[in-house]
């Protein structure tokens, strides 16, 4: 019995990740394509982060519209539609005459890839006992760096020699993947019937539940942690490829380096599996943060390979390791009834973080401020994470999912 269900769990495991490789896939393909798109467009820095923030625009409303019907309309159906959404603009993205149909595309793109991520997490959060709960969840966000990785590679090899296009046609058959997820996914019959069993709450309902005197201080807490990770993530990732150009490298040499400091990313994934279950999610989320503000700074100051290479890869360790955690920790404050929603909601919001740290790095290349100071910025930014969890955060190991 015991065999069976660990089998069970990591069939769905494997099946739920591969969803998530790809959204890693795409999201981190944009980074490599922006090099390109600019040099063949002409486009300005300024521009370039507007891609990159229409694309967390779409993020973020997804991560909302998603996560609410998913309350309603059951975890896997919303999981195969993202999946489906996110593929089909792709591909069509790779028709984008000019830079405005681009970015109309890239929106869609983002409302695709932004609904996934809540809604899988939600799924495996409600299938998983809670002794390996927040390992497995740390795990399956572990998929998202071999997303990156391949789309590292992708660029490394196939964006040279082919161009943008045909990259972002090979990225748009994960569209096929939703036959996959249709046949080998669990349904989420217990928490529809939950939800179904009790009084139906309008989406209005549940958001207000979630700032009732139960959930407020776990939404706050949750919402400023969502926002600030985003917002350096992405202001720093999305712009990686571009700021190792701006330090000197060559676009080849630029896309090889990211590659190395993409494999960083699952020790530690991987470290922070093992510790969730040991040390809790409140003190492994802060010393990850800890960890990606310390080496954020460093990445700022690094002028040689050897130092870009090894603070880059500590920033994809401790960065990524933090993510794994965060989505472990946000659906266990939560009752089934409003699960999906809270979820969405807390990363919906964080995506206006992800929004404004492209447009931020853009700007500030711009007015020529220094990558020292900026590479600051995105370190404080972490820090204010790391004080809202230590002050505001409960721990919520092996509490029991309603």
């Amino acid at each position: 019995m015991e065999f069976r269900m660990e089998k069970g769990i990591g069939k769905l495991l494997s099946v739920t990740g591969c969803a998530w490789l790809f959204d890693a896939m795409d999201v981190g393909l944009l980074s490599f394509i922006l090099v390109a798109i600019q040099k063949d467009w002409g486009l300005s820095q300024v521009q370039v982060g507007w891609l990159g923030s229409v694309n967390s625009i779409g993020l973020a409303v997804g991560a909302i519209i998603f996560g609410l019907l998913a309350d309603t309309k059951g975890r896997k159906l919303m999981l195969m539609v993202t999946l489906l959404t996110f593929s089909v603009a792709t591909g069509l993205s790779a028709l984008a005459s000019g830079y405005l149909v681009f970015m109309v595309l890239r929106f869609f793109v983002g409302l695709g890839l932004g609904g996934e991520l809540p809604v899988a997490s939600t799924l495996v959060a409600e299938h998983v006992p809670q002794h390996i709960r927040g390992r497995v969840i740390v795990l399956l966000e572990s998929f998202w760096a071999v997303g990156w990785l391949l789309a590292s590679l992708l660029a490394y090899f196939v964006i040279p020699a082919y161009g943008w296009r045909i990259t972002l046609v090979i990225a748009s058959l994960s569209a096929f993947y939703v036959f996959i997820l249709r046949r080998h996914l669990p349904t989420d019959q217990k928490a529809v019937t939950k939800n179904s069993a009790r009084p139906t709450l309008s989406p209005w309902q549940r958001i207000r539940k979630l700032f009732e005197k139960p959930y407020r201080r776990s939404t706050i807490m949750l919402w400023l942690v969502w926002f600030m990770i985003m917002f350096s993530y992405y202001g720093i990732f999305l712009w990686l490829p571009n700021v190792l150009v701006g330090k000197g490298f060559s676009m080849v040499h630029s896309f090889g380096y990211v590659v190395v400091m993409t494999v960083a990313q699952l020790p530690g994934y991987f470290t922070a599996a093992w510790l969730v279950e040991k040390w809790g999610r409140k003190s492994v989320l802060a010393t990850f943060l800890l960890g990606t503000a310390v080496s954020a700074f460093a990445f700022g100051f690094a002028t040689t390979v050897p130092m870009v290479l090894l603070s880059g890869m500590l920033l994809s360790f401790f960065n990524l390791g933090a993510w794994g955690v965060l989505y472990a920790y946000t659906p266990e404050l939560y009752p089934t009834a409003i699960r999906g929603t809270a979820n969405g909601l807390a990363e919906g919001f964080g995506r206006l973080g992800g929004i404004l740290g492209p447009l931020a790095i853009g700007v500030f290349l711009s007015k020529h401020l220094s990558f020292e100071a900026i590479f600051a910025v995105f370190s404080l930014a972490i820090m204010v994470a790391v004080l809202t969890i230590l002050v505001l955060g409960r721990e919520t190991k092996g509490v029991e999912l309603d």
